[in-house]
């Protein structure tokens, strides 16, 4: 990058110089007019050949036409009626909005795509000399690239994947601008509108497959539970008075409920016994089948002896 300055600015320093000390000279030797007409030219070529830069702001200089250099920041002096500043160069960060309406995407879905680009310009000098207007410039590549993207992309991987498809965007912008000494930082997708229609389409889809997936959900867990409760009755049928205590459980729970219930259970008890669901004379009759059960499936017992125990009893 060419910068102006050096001793050409040093010469024009000391021809304003001279100007201010003639212009003085002639004030107070009692010229008269011709002083007051030589002050006022001095001060019109003095403001003409003045700028004022911004620290993040650079000018170019083109003297006669022909490009001289890269001014700035701070107080900068140019030849007036000979030099000129086109225009200010901003070397701060950019954030230019685009979009694209109506793109058909890889499977022929159209879409509305808007994302931001955050964008600096390295070279000033390129995006002078290399392009006519840089900043219409990097949003109309931007555009193009937006539309180049969506194209080769599905509807599903734009929804799921926008860092990918902005890493994408961002990658072909820079090799547009890159000429232009403009660097493109960040690409960022803010929304993907898509039609009504299809948007309710989707949805009914999404509440199929939740719908699906909590039957499934449902039955695996009756399943488990079916499993467990086969286990539960393995027990309380080994032991009868886990059963007892179970049922008596189940009498409390439906106590608890905070309001007046009466439960009629019918039993067999007799006497001060605990009333149960089997009662007292119930248990007993399912204990005795019980021990004939296990004598007959012992090895080396036979029926009669089942059968004469039972007698017996």
């Amino acid at each position: 990058m060419k910068t102006y300055g050096g001793s050409e600015h040093a010469i024009l320093l000391d021809v304003i110089v001279a100007a201010i000390l003639g212009a003085i000279s002639a004030l107070f030797g009692g010229v008269g007019t011709g002083a007051a007409v030589a002050i006022i030219v001095f001060l019109v070529l003095l403001s003409m050949s003045i700028r004022i830069i911004s620290e993040w702001n650079r000018m170019p200089v083109l003297r006669l036409g022909r490009y001289n250099g890269i001014v700035g920041p701070g107080l900068v002096t140019i030849i007036p009626l000979i030099e000129t500043t086109p225009q200010s160069i901003d070397l701060r960060v950019i954030s230019t909005a685009f979009s694209a309406e109506q793109t058909l995407t890889k499977d022929n879905v159209p879409v509305n795509v808007d994302a931001i680009l955050f964008w600096q310009v390295e070279d000033p000098e390129k995006s002078i000399l290399n392009v006519q207007s840089y900043m219409d410039s990097v949003q109309l590549a931007a555009q193009t690239a937006l539309r180049d993207v969506i194209g080769k992309s599905a509807l599903s991987d734009m929804l799921a994947g926008r860092d990918i498809i902005g890493k994408d965007i961002q990658v072909l912008i820079e090799s547009r601008v890159v000429v232009w000494g403009i660097k493109a930082i960040s690409v960022e997708m803010r929304d993907v509108r898509i039609p009504q229609d299809l948007q309710d389409a989707m949805a009914r889809v999404a509440t199929s497959q939740r719908e699906k997936d909590a039957r499934i959900i449902l039955a695996e867990s009756e399943s488990l539970a079916a499993d467990k409760m086969l286990e539960a009755s393995k027990k309380y049928q080994s032991d009868l008075y886990a059963m007892q205590l179970r049922s008596l459980n189940m009498m409390y729970e439906m106590s608890l409920n905070g309001k007046n219930l009466m439960v009629f259970v019918p039993t067999d008890s007799k006497g001060f016994s605990i009333p149960t669901p089997l009662g007292i004379m119930g248990i007993q009759e399912m204990a005795k089948q019980n021990t004939q059960r296990r004598l007959a499936e012992q090895p080396g017992n036979s029926k009669d002896k089942a059968q004469a125990k039972q007698k017996r009893q």
